[in-house]
């Protein structure tokens, strides 16, 4: 199993950008679909989830400002940013739980990819 992330990159404050993480390998359901992020020198944090049935959940600064999605054919998660802050900054990481058996799940984790936000 590989996830693939893409779509970071620097952009100024008031920006926007789009990633996109694709699941390879996969051969069950996916459960639950997310993007979390770590800043330096802090801790990986949640910043937005998609479970199966497309309920979502928001780290709370974020709400209103990011949007994930999923695309459950293609194995794909995506999380649309708009009115970026430079504290948003940091490397963010896609991540899936595989449906493994009877209420079991497998976690993959993506490589990571680094958004910058300049004041």
């Amino acid at each position: 199993v590989q996830l693939v992330e893409s779509g970071g990159g620097t952009v100024q404050a008031g920006g926007s950008l789009r990633l996109t993480c694709i699941g390879s390998g996969i051969s069950s359901s996916i459960m639950t679909m997310g993007w979390y992020r770590q800043a330096p020198g802090g801790q990986r944090e949640l910043v937005a989830a998609v479970v199966s049935g497309g309920i979502t959940t928001y780290e709370d600064s974020v709400k209103g400002r990011f949007t994930i999605s999923r695309d459950n054919a293609k194995k794909s998660v995506y999380l649309e940013m708009n009115s970026l802050k430079p504290e948003d900054t940091a490397v963010y990481y896609c991540k899936m739980d595989v449906l493994a058996g009877f209420r079991s799940t497998v976690t993959f984790w993506g490589q990571g990819t680094q958004v910058t936000v300049s004041s």
